[in-house]
């Protein structure tokens, strides 16, 4: 039995288990990754698909994805490598890379006009260990190094990464204590905490899907944005005015079926609110 640190849930590990994340394994007494160099997605993106759109614009970045998520959103896009019914199963299925292999992969897409590397599709952050390893030899090749994540993660976590990471998109995906513990299954004060460090260490854009009926108030994105807007760098100074939002329109699909699309009016509507505190807020899916 071995406890997992990574984030809010403290997983107790049974030998030969794993936790909630399916990723977090006992080991020999002691937390280890199964996902290290699994991949289960690659794929050259343009960079405004992280969605980053400060971080340079025009470039292709290469994006990996393993597999496993530390939380359950309804609606996500990437369940059958997020949450599959058998992750070992899909594990079983996939190639597997050493970082060495990555980054020389990287390399070899710069003629197409890549940058560096994206870890992303599930929540890499639980499979931190191969991020770390990955990116600080990235680093060394002279390519830039890019996280998109649910901001689930301790915050000796990050400054692990911290270093390596060049970019970062972190999902606020709302800002009620209900919405992120009934909906999603997650922790907004870890959240907050992370962003707010995240923000000292590299660039920072946040990404916030509007689902129909649980986070598309004027009155949330208020809140949400005054708390963006106070966020300060290491030495006090106030930079959250100038940290992009992307709001995001919802589409239905995987078990959040059962309400329609964003207006899109409403989001243009919410985009306008975030406007009143930010200087640069996106509009997605629209």
């Amino acid at each position: 039995m071995a406890q997992c640190e990574v984030c809010f849930r403290h997983c107790r590990i049974p030998e030969g288990m794993t936790g909630f994340c399916g990723v977090r394994v006992c080991q020999d007494g002691a937390v280890h990754s199964a996902n290290y160099g699994v991949l289960t997605a690659l794929a050259l993106d343009p960079i405004e698909k992280k969605p980053l759109r400060r971080f340079y614009p025009g470039s292709m970045i290469l994006s990996a994805g393993s597999f496993g998520c530390n939380l359950r959103c309804p609606f996500c896009q990437n369940h059958e490598i997020s949450w599959p019914p058998d992750l070992r199963a899909l594990a079983r299925r996939c190639q597997t890379a050493a970082p060495e292999d990555l980054v020389r992969e990287a390399l070899r897409c710069r003629d197409q006009g890549n940058v560096g590397l994206a870890f992303t599709y599930n929540e890499p952050l639980i499979g931190y260990e191969f991020v770390r390893d990955t990116a600080k030899l990235s680093h060394e090749a002279g390519l830039v190094n890019v996280l998109v994540t649910n901001g689930t993660a301790a915050l000796p976590v990050l400054e692990e990464l911290g270093p390596w990471i060049d970019a970062m998109n972190i999902d606020l995906k709302g800002f009620t204590d209900q919405y992120y513990r009934q909906v999603l299954g997650g922790d907004l004060d870890m959240v907050k905490a992370f962003i707010a460090r995240a923000v000292q260490l590299c660039h920072v854009e946040l990404t916030t899907l509007i689902v129909p009926g649980e986070n598309d108030t004027e009155e949330e994105i208020r809140a949400m944005t005054e708390w963006i807007a106070a966020l300060r760098d290491e030495d006090g100074q106030r930079i959250g005015t100038e940290i992009p939002l992307h709001i995001s329109r919802f589409f239905p699909r995987f078990q959040m079926e059962d309400r329609p699309p964003t207006d899109v009016a409403l989001v243009y509507r919410l985009a306008e609110v975030a406007r009143e505190r930010l200087t640069y807020v996106y509009t997605g899916n629209c």
